[in-house]
């Protein structure tokens, strides 16, 4: 059991990681840091966007317009904490 915990947690982790990764790469992209027009960063960004839109997409029809500020990566990252902290509980007992 320990086991498919590891490889949930782990797979929760690298989520969490590649949206905060892709929230840190549309500042660079706003603020001009870096090309979106090289074809490296391209395929980067893309990759990036495949992941994390699916679950961004459905909190922003949810959350208000807030002029240009997107607040859904941290509920994103809200929610998979708590996915994380629940996948826990749910194996090991509330022992924490």
């Amino acid at each position: 059991m320990g086991a498919v915990y590891w490889l949930i947690d782990t797979i929760l982790a690298l989520l969490m990681f590649a949206v905060v990764v892709s929230a840190i790469a549309s500042w660079l992209v706003a603020f001009n840091v870096i090309n979106p027009y090289n074809a490296f960063v391209r395929a980067i960004l893309d990759s990036l966007n495949r992941i994390v839109e699916p679950l961004c997409r459905p909190i922003r029809r949810v959350l208000p317009d807030l002029g240009g500020v997107d607040f859904s990566p941290l509920v994103v990252i809200l929610l998979i904490m708590f996915a994380r902290k629940l996948l826990m509980e749910l194996f090991f007992g509330a022992m924490m």
